[in-house]
This record gives C-alpha cells, sequence and structure tokens, in this order.
C-alpha cells in the first residue's frame, strides 16, 4: 500500500501494517490511529532491546504488551495507565533474574561439556600410551630377530671363509704336486737312458 501511494503520488496509508495487528482491530475508530503509533513505538523499544541485550529474554516484550494493553484499556475506559519508568524498573529486576538462571544453566552446561572433552582427551591418551607400547614391543621384538639373523650371518662367514680358505690350501698343494715341465722329466729320463745304454753296450761286449 505504501508503494502504490508513492508510485501513483496518492496520500500514504494512515497505519500500514501494523493496521492488521488485533490491538488495533479492537480498539474505536476514533482511536485507532493513537493506538497504532503507541504500538508502533513500543515495537521500536522492543527490537532496540533484543538487538543490545546479552542474552535475549521475553521480560521486556511481555512487559510492552501489557503496557498497550493498558492504554488501550485508558482510550476505551479512561483507566490512567502504569508511568513507563515503573514498568521498566520492574522489568529490569525481572530480567535480571532470568539472566542469572540463565547463566547458571550455561555454565553448567559448560562444565558438563569440559567433563565430557576432558574425559575424552583421557581416552584418547590413553589409547595413545597403549598404541605407543605395543609399537615399542615390536620394535624390540624386530630388533631382537635382527640381532639373531645378524648371529647367523656371521656364523655363516666365517664357515664361508673356512670354505674359501679350504680351496687355496688345495690349490697351494696341488701346485706343489705338480707334474715337473717336459724339459726338466727329458732331463731326468735322459742320465736313465744312457745308463741303460752303457749296460748294453758292456753286455754285448761280453757276448762278443
Amino acid at each position: 500500500a505504501p508503494r502504490r501511494a508513492l508510485k501513483t503520488r496518492g496520500n500514504t496509508p494512515k497505519y500500514g501494517l501494523i493496521f492488521h495487528s488485533t490491538f488495533i482491530g479492537r480498539a474505536a475508530a476514533k482511536n485507532k490511529g493513537r493506538i497504532s503509533r503507541y504500538l508502533a513505538n513500543k515495537c521500536t523499544i522492543a527490537s532496540r532491546i533484543d538487538c543490545f541485550s546479552e542474552v535475549p529474554t521475553s521480560v521486556f516484550g511481555d512487559k510492552l504488551r501489557e503496557q498497550v494493553e493498558e492504554r488501550l484499556a485508558f482510550y476505551e475506559t479512561g483507566e490512567p495507565p502504569r508511568k513507563n519508568l515503573e514498568v521498566m524498573k520492574e522489568a529490569v529486576v525481572e530480567a535480571s533474574e532470568v539472566v542469572a538462571e540463565v547463566k547458571r544453566r550455561q555454565e553448567k552446561k559448560e562444565k558438563k561439556r569440559k567433563k565430557r572433552e576432558k574425559r575424552r582427551l583421557e581416552a584418547l591418551a590413553a589409547a595413545a600410551e597403549e598404541g605407543a607400547e605395543n609399537s615399542v614391543m615390536e620394535t624390540e621384538e624386530n630388533d631382537v630377530g635382527a640381532k639373531k639373523k645378524k648371529k647367523k650371518k656371521q656364523q655363516q662367514q666365517p664357515e664361508e671363509e673356512e670354505a674359501e680358505a679350504e680351496p687355496e690350501e688345495n690349490g697351494v698343494e696341488e701346485e706343489e704336486e705338480e707334474p715337473l715341465p717336459k724339459k726338466k722329466r727329458k732331463l731326468v729320463v735322459e742320465p736313465e737312458q744312457e745308463e741303460e745304454e752303457e749296460k748294453k753296450k758292456k753286455k754285448k761286449k761280453k757276448k762278443k
């Protein structure tokens, strides 16, 4: 409705969206404008309180609603409403009590959460310690196994060395037992042949 009024350059509506409120519906025709302005003011105050309060409470909203009801009754019956200062003092006292209760509950929740977190961390630490112990045990077992393997290797190495040494000794012996070269053989054989030839010659002479 306000947009349409601005576009057509007509008069803006007197009540706007607040006109649909039950407070205005219950008011008399001559009091609709007054109660709508009063309701708009109380809505503005409520929105500011909600915006700047640390712990949101419904205390101020309830008190403001009571004020609107009292103002509506004042328009109809002429009964004077309470002053705004009195209502706000009552609201502040009640709101402080509510806030204290809410803070207590939040502290309890925080303590419980911290306890749960502490237990969880302790459980994780215990699990980590168990894992570390298991890993230490495994490493020790691996070290023992490696030492045994090293000992076996060391035992095998001397055997291999002995095995390698034996063929060398055999080789030396074989070298010593190797037959003489052909030239030496001839030299050794020639004196024997000469002796045999001499013997044969002597025998022939005797026969003659």
